[in-house]
């Protein structure tokens, strides 16, 4: 049986989750969608709101991952805690509420493991060590398939996760840049890869806020409370497909949305 797996770039603002609403279900009729994972964390701008990832789970998406922003809205930690199709980053501390990683009923019984991991190269280093803690998930739960969410900085370092998890996971795809990547390929033992999703929200923006308060960023103006930019919005995502009694990847492409 081929499944196919719908990753959605990080949702950026009000707008972005609108956008999301509008044109998610009909990609996912489109597209014969299985299973969808949504990056939600910066639908607030920084962090996320139980509305909106109410909003984002009605739109169709069957997991949300957040990121580097988890904990910017404190509302969502309870909404967390009891909601276990939401996860943040596996290797944060211990001491972190929810969950980093769970496994979801797929179609046909098909149990599907899906870990939200974070970077450290050019992040805070006060996380634990990605490589190693997605070893440690992978003897835990059984699953049928492994579906891995890799919220980093560095091109480089997801690039490392994905031949790491080459032939133990079947898809990983990055966030949290903002700007989508043209590589989607099958690595050699049947990983699927792209570097990163993109966003989903304000196209003419500047990785999603005012284009103004980027600029005045790397001028050295005072801090601002960012702002998701205004005008039209795109919807970045990619399509998995995934051959589940080989547990081989067999095709990864871009769906991009304006």
């Amino acid at each position: 049986m081929n499944i196919h797996v719908l990753a959605v770039g990080d949702v950026v603002g009000d707008a972005g989750v609108e956008f999301l609403s509008r044109h998610l279900p009909a990609l996912r009729k489109l597209h014969d969608v299985h299973f969808t994972v949504v990056c939600g964390e910066n639908a607030a701008c920084n962090g996320l709101l139980p509305a909106q990832a109410d909003a984002i789970f009605a739109a169709g998406a069957d997991v949300i991952t957040m990121g580097n922003h988890t904990w910017d809205k404190q509302q969502i930690v309870k909404y967390m805690e009891g909601n276990p199709y939401i996860i943040r980053p596996a290797n944060y501390t211990r001491r972190a509420p929810g969950r980093g990683w769970g496994v979801f009923d797929g179609p046909r019984g098909l149990r599907i493991r899906v870990v939200d991991l974070i970077g450290r190269v050019a992040m805070d280093t006060n996380f634990d060590n990605p490589f190693t803690k997605i070893d440690e998930i992978l003897k835990r739960d059984q699953a049928d398939l492994t579906l891995v969410d890799f919220h980093a900085e560095a091109t480089s370092e997801k690039g490392a996760m994905a031949w790491y998890l080459d032939g133990r996971a079947q898809a990983l795809w990055g966030t949290h840049t903002h700007v989508p990547t043209a590589d989607c390929q099958v690595l050699p033992q049947g990983l699927g890869f792209c570097t990163d999703l993109g966003m989903t929200g304000p196209s003419q923006s500047v990785i999603g806020i005012r284009p103004d308060q980027a600029i005045n960023r790397f001028l050295g103006g005072l801090p601002r409370r960012f702002q998701p930019a205004e005008g039209p919005c795109k919807l970045d995502a990619v399509l998995f497909e995934i051959d589940a009694g080989t547990k081989r990847c067999l095709s990864v492409q871009r769906l991009d949305v304006t």
